[in-house]
């Protein structure tokens, strides 16, 4: 079974050097300050079930502030009225204060999300990093269209940027979240208010210090931590803000569209849940398709929106999948997330640890057949063994909910048709996974899977370029992609007159 990779004094210097928190107050108006109520709360390190830091809880009256200082700076401000490559130019030299300090950020995201450090250092934070220059180099390419019009006209479109945005987001991918929100609306030339997370609030506070030193004007990023509840549903029903963009639960996503329709009916953006299949053919590389399938689950501890907790596989193979899988699993690293050996650190929260055991229990209960793991590992910290399940059925909770945690559903199928049927047997739509080497097997699943992406013979290939969003109950609205771009962006169609015009 997998076991808890300990530190100790033979490997110490292969661990990273802690840092210190330096930002734990709210950053409004380009300044860090205490919340108005003068209420902090704690944020945990998951590793030891220890305090990191307290940091300051903003409340509804610090979201007034910030949105106030965001409407001054998207009104009468520098930002929106930048030439668009001056934007780029701040946007670039923030992205290389990252890269500077990506150690820095790396750590915070291991301390605060348990998440592996060497993975923040050199893949996360990077592509964080690189959706910044991706959209400081489409800042200075926004434009509209001329039309042709009926009659003696002349019209044409501005896109001009929306205005104030509210971002909320969330706990398991703290860098890549924060970004993938900031950069697009940034370079569209809106300010905006951002709500990390109430469980991993440092990085964000961190990168907006950043932010300062790199020359964004005060007022354009305000970033409020602080609880759903209160600061969230602050931004989801301000008055003043123009657009949310939010990612997280189905639950917490109705709340957020239900106050924006009740206040200024703004248009939200909802990047919520996923309960991913993972389709594998006869005629797929058994090897490579295991690996695939452990990567899609255990990855990030399960913690991931695309996660492939659904895995089906078709009977000529499924015996010799099973195997391997559960072998892989077995040998699976579960440990400090500072420890070069690890695989998978610890659950993001005491919370999401004890949610993940309650739906291994609920899977005993229903009768599927727990193959390896699903039991904590070691007693401190919120470590959990990468769960395999078998015999499962189709209505089973652990078939049918979002577990966000490192436990598959692992079942078999016969034909293309029952394999798509079992695809699209959910409330969800978010992502996919094909295995087959034949090309018009994968043409027939990625046509026919109601998914926003879909990944064939790979998983969790994502970029600046490809546009990220869900089919269904995981909400609408994408992210990344000049799609992105666009949703922080107004269409104004403008007409004149046209007299004495050669032609029409």
């Amino acid at each position: 079974m997998s076991a808890l990779s300990v530190s100790s004094d033979n490997h110490n210097n292969s661990f990273p050097k802690m840092p210190t928190v330096k930002f734990t107050k709210l950053f409004i108006n380009g300044h860090f300050v205490d919340s108005i109520s003068g209420r902090t709360f704690e944020t945990i390190d998951p590793r030891t079930e220890e305090v990191i830091a307290r940091v300051s809880e903003g409340d509804r009256e610090d979201i007034d502030v910030a949105v106030a200082a965001a409407r001054e700076a998207f009104d009468r401000g520098p930002w929106p009225r930048m030439a668009a490559s001056e934007r780029a130019k701040i946007m670039i030299k923030w992205a290389d204060l990252i890269d500077e300090n990506i150690e820095e950020a790396a750590a915070l995201d291991s301390m605060d999300a348990g998440k592996l450090y060497y993975f923040n250092k050199f893949a996360e934070i990077p592509s964080a990093a690189n959706a910044l220059r991706y959209y400081a180099g489409a800042a200075d390419k926004i434009h509209g269209q001329v039309l042709k019009v009926n009659g003696n006209f002349h019209a044409y479109t501005l896109m001009e940027p929306i205005g104030v945005v509210g971002h909320i987001i969330p706990w398991n991918a703290p860098s890549h979240s924060f970004f993938i929100k900031v950069s697009p609306s940034l370079a569209a030339g809106c300010t905006m208010v951002l709500k990390p997370a109430e469980q991993t609030p440092l990085s964000a506070l961190f990168y907006a210090h950043l932010a300062k030193l790199a020359g964004i004007p005060d007022g354009v990023l305000n970033v409020v931590p602080g609880f759903g509840a209160t600061a969230g549903a602050a931004i989801s029903s301000h008055m003043e803000i123009d657009a949310v963009s939010f990612t997280g639960s189905v639950e917490v996503g109705r709340e957020v569209m239900q106050a924006a329709a009740r206040s200024n009916l703004k248009p939200v953006s909802l990047e919520l849940g996923g309960k991913s299949p993972l389709i594998i053919f006869d005629d797929a590389d058994i090897d490579q398709a295991v690996e695939l399938a452990i990567m899609g689950i255990m990855f990030n501890k399960g913690e991931v929106c695309v996660g492939s907790s659904r895995v089906y596989v078709q009977e000529g193979i499924y015996d010799e999948f099973e195997k391997k899988l559960v072998e892989k699993a077995k040998a699976w690293v579960v440990g400090d997330p500072f420890d070069p050996k690890s695989q998978q650190g610890p659950q993001a929260s005491k919370d999401q640890f004890k949610k993940i055991l309650s739906y291994i229990e609920h899977g005993k209960k229903e009768g599927a057949k727990l193959l390896t793991g699903g039991n904590r590992v070691g007693d401190k910290g919120c470590y959990i063994e990468p769960a395999i399940f078998s015999n499962v059925k189709e209505d089973m909770v652990i078939a049918q909910e979002e577990i966000f945690g490192p436990v598959m559903a692992l079942m078999k199928f016969k034909t293309i048709e029952e394999a798509i049927k079992s695809a699209n047997n959910t409330k969800f739509g978010l992502a996919a996974g094909i295995m087959t080497n034949n090309l018009d097997t994968s043409n027939t699943m990625s046509r026919s899977i109601r998914a926003g992406i879909v990944w064939i013979n790979c998983y969790f290939i994502v970029g600046s370029e490809v546009p990220f969003g869900g089919y269904k109950m995981s909400g609408f609205g994408r992210d990344l992609g000049m799609e992105a771009l666009h949703k922080y962006l107004q269409i104004k169609s403008v007409v004149t007159p046209i007299h004495n015009s050669p032609w029409l």
